[in-house]
């Protein structure tokens, strides 16, 4: 077996990628600067979905009963038409099918619950280092190394090597890729938290089944769940805006929300006064990247494959990638070989996980006589049935130790 790298890694970016990433590295045995450009970690945005590949690399990484403690299990997945209120399908996730295929449990959590418990395990570990209010405007590398500059005026920053874990708009990605801005779908979501106990009449009864329901609609669809121990309800609208231009902001607005969810049941109907209006997101992803590698940098997360979020599987994957870079780290002599092996396991499933995130949207978004056809083809479907989302749900394997 080789001997594993011990390197210094410097990991830029304190979200749940770059977190996790911290951690894994450091578990393999090296040490780990982390620079975030915000002055204090934290995270933003509301619920988020953990399915088992994520769960999976949480009990790897040593977190995952700190996040259980304020996760929620959901019972079931469910589609519903929004127009008719009818349900359309649903996986049964504590059925004996679900048990057999999957080790570790479907969660649901806040993301501030999920980065808290990740900045808390990085922040025990002797070999990581956190840094805030530090962002970095240029990365020079050599065979050997790779040397960080800040904006903030602080100390260069010599490392082995650096993990870019910045996200969708990663600078250090455009730096070494120079590719075209991500890509607007001209979908845009308002999604929050509010306390479980506004849910009223028909959301009541969905908010206390803990389900994660989907509400799907032409061109639009409704996601709710309940977060932190069922004390929050989270929800997100999203929609497809028919004003969007590239060069302005002054698209996917309330008057548009409220326009295009006119027309839905009551249930949901009920729900849209209760969507947090405080923020809309604008959804983008990118085309797949062939290469994750450039000499001594390694893209990561949203930096290497941004995804639309229609398989909730953005976090996940992140949290994949964090994984598969500390088992290349412990069975790999070098860090080229590390990297290498990284991208290898990475990208295939990464980008295939883009793609299909894309096609499951427009899934999701048919209208007409496609939702009608969609309705009768999953109503078939047995709740215990996990054929179609199975390898999303399935991490790839580590490989295998050379002795």
């Amino acid at each position: 077996m080789p001997r594993p790298v011990s390197a210094h890694i410097a990991v830029v970016g304190g979200g749940i990628g770059g977190l996790a990433t911290a951690l894994a590295v450091a578990r393999a045995g090296s040490r780990v600067t982390l620079v975030e450009k915000a002055v204090q970690f934290g995270e933003i945005g509301a619920g988020l979905q953990l399915a088992p590949n994520a769960s999976a690399a949480l009990a790897e990484l040593g977190v995952l009963d700190a996040v259980r403690e304020r996760a929620v299990a959901p019972p079931r997945l469910v589609m519903m038409d929004a127009l008719t209120g009818d349900q359309v399908t649903s996986l049964d996730l504590r059925s004996d099918s679900y048990r057999e295929r999957f080790e570790h449990p479907y969660l649901v959590s806040h993301r501030t619950d999920l980065h808290a418990a990740l900045l808390t395990a990085c922040e025990q570990h002797p070999y990581v280092s956190l840094h805030t209010g530090r962002t970095v405007i240029r990365a020079q590398q050599d065979t050997t190394g790779v040397r960080l500059s800040f904006a903030e005026g602080h100390e260069d920053l010599a490392a082995d090597a650096v993990v870019a874990a910045d996200g969708l708009h990663s600078r250090l990605r455009q730096a070494l890729v120079g590719d075209a801005a991500p890509v607007c779908s001209r979908y845009v979501a308002f999604r929050g938290a509010l306390p479980a106990e506004r849910m009223t009449g028909r959301m009541s009864k969905h908010a206390a089944s803990e389900a994660v329901m989907v509400w799907a609609g032409p061109r639009m669809h409704l996601v709710q769940y309940p977060v932190r121990r069922g004390e929050l309800y989270n929800q997100v609208a999203v929609f497809e805006s028919d004003s969007y231009t590239p060069h302005s902001d002054d698209w996917g607005t309330e008057a548009e929300l409220e326009e295009r969810f006119a027309g839905t049941c009551q249930a949901v109907r009920d729900a849209l006064p209760l969507i947090s209006r405080d923020r809309r997101w604008p959804l983008y992803d990118r085309a797949p990247l062939a290469q994750w590698v450039y000499g001594r940098i390694a893209l990561l997360g949203d930096a290497a494959h941004p995804m639309l979020q229609y398989l909730a599987q953005g976090a996940c994957q992140a949290l994949e990638d964090a994984l598969a870079l500390g088992h290349a780290l412990e069975q790999s002599s070098s860090l080229d070989d590390a990297f290498a092996e990284y991208a290898s396991i990475r990208s295939p499933r990464a980008s295939r996980i883009q793609t299909n995130a894309r096609r499951f949207g427009e899934i999701c978004h048919l209208e007409g006589m496609g939702a009608t056809l969609r309705n009768v083809l999953l109503a078939s479907r047995s709740p215990e049935d996990f054929d179609d989302i199975a390898w999303v749900w399935t991490p790839a394997a580590a490989p295998a130790q050379t002795l």
